[in-house]
């Protein structure tokens, strides 16, 4: 069943992670992303969503790492402000292409991709800190994972992007725990 209306902390992350793993993610990979969040075929054609355009986005994701990585609250916020500064306009519900009332922040029909993306994102991210009191996103910390995640539920704040590498880094630290118990001690010398 779908869910109603848009989750832009959602494309963001999604889109976000396409592009980590591959920064040179084809346009046609960047509007089936799109097209999963809702966005509207006549949107997506090669005519609407060109490969600048894809560029575009490519780039503006690359640009959100930066939140999406940061660990602090207070830099995190200032980091969202400077992007809302940038790209966004004053919020106003928009109804479009059979979908319901949703807000949007960017400067009109004629904003880019790029800055749509960049607008909606910060706004995105800044609603969920501002209701949680705190990140509750960021970049997985399971050795050799590169994706970020959302935690929005309730309880201790997550550090993996999924249950497999939280389960993998708790395994790989146990083995460590136990080969650093069966490694002999160093002698200790007498003087």
């Amino acid at each position: 069943m779908r869910q109603q209306g848009f989750q832009a902390s959602q494309r963001l992350i999604d889109i976000a992670n396409a592009v980590r793993s591959d920064p040179d993610l084809p346009r046609s990979a960047v509007a089936d992303l799109l097209a999963l969040h809702g966005e509207h075929p006549d949107d997506l054609t090669e005519a609407a969503l060109s490969e600048q355009d894809a560029q575009a986005l490519r780039s503006a994701a690359i640009r959100m790492f930066g939140p999406l990585a940061e660990t602090d609250t207070d830099r995190a916020a200032l980091a969202l402000n400077a992007l809302l500064a940038e790209h966004a306009a004053a919020p106003r519900l928009s109804r479009h292409d059979g979908h319901p009332w949703h807000l949007h922040v960017d400067h009109g029909d004629d904003a880019g991709w790029a800055d749509w993306f960049l607008a909606a994102s910060a706004l995105a991210l800044a609603q969920i800190l501002s209701e949680h009191g705190r990140i509750t996103w960021g970049a997985c910390a399971a050795p050799n994972c590169r994706n970020f995640y959302l935690g929005i539920g309730s309880g201790s704040p997550r550090r993996y992007c999924s249950t497999t590498c939280a389960s993998r880094a708790r395994v790989a630290e146990h083995r460590r725990r136990k080969q650093a118990e069966r490694r002999p001690s160093p002698a200790k010398e007498r003087f």
